[in-house]
């Protein structure tokens, strides 16, 4: 399997606060571009831990694992 980055970010905003999440963006060498969707979890501090965890680890059982 090839190297891999993982690009992400995190920030916690109160909830009323938030009026929308647009995509980011990354620049590859080759000169595209290619987008990342945000994700937004709301709730409580433990509630956002156990979604995302969740989230992560669904996000890299889409991967076929480096014994395959």
């Amino acid at each position: 399997m090839a190297k891999l980055a993982l690009v992400y970010g995190m920030r916690l905003f109160p909830a009323d606060e938030l009026d929308s999440v647009e995509p980011a963006a990354v620049n590859l060498k080759n000169g595209k571009r290619a987008g990342i969707t945000m994700h937004l979890i709301e709730g409580g501090k433990e509630e956002i831990e156990r979604v995302l965890r969740q989230s992560v680890e669904a996000f890299f059982e889409m991967y076929p694992s480096p014994e395959s």
